[in-house]
């Protein structure tokens, strides 16, 4: 597969973005150095391969969620600029 002009001006519009003409070829020739490294990936054989889900055998030790600092609500609505006795209010961002 080739990346070309076309190709990239539909992967812009869909990532909502606008090139020039100098990224567009930048761009273009970015795209077919990835898919020509991809193509010598395939190349390798892979037969008998664990798939790598981690770059480390190391197990994420989590904490346990401990609360910390208890504060009020009085305490918590004292610096909002508008509340009422226990909430924070915000402005209205979703319409029907």
């Amino acid at each position: 597969m080739n990346i070309d002009e076309q190709t990239v001006d539909k992967i812009a519009h869909l990532a909502r973005l606008e090139l020039s003409a100098d990224e567009k070829q930048a761009m273009i020739k970015d795209m077919n150095k990835i898919l020509g490294f991809m193509d010598k990936l395939n190349e390798v054989d892979t037969t008998g391969v664990e798939p790598l889900v981690y770059m480390t055998a190391q197990v994420n030790n989590l904490r346990d969620d401990v609360v910390k600092q208890d504060i009020t609500t009085e305490e918590a609505l004292k610096n909002a600029p508008l509340h009422d006795d226990s909430h924070f209010l915000v402005a209205k961002v979703i319409s029907k």
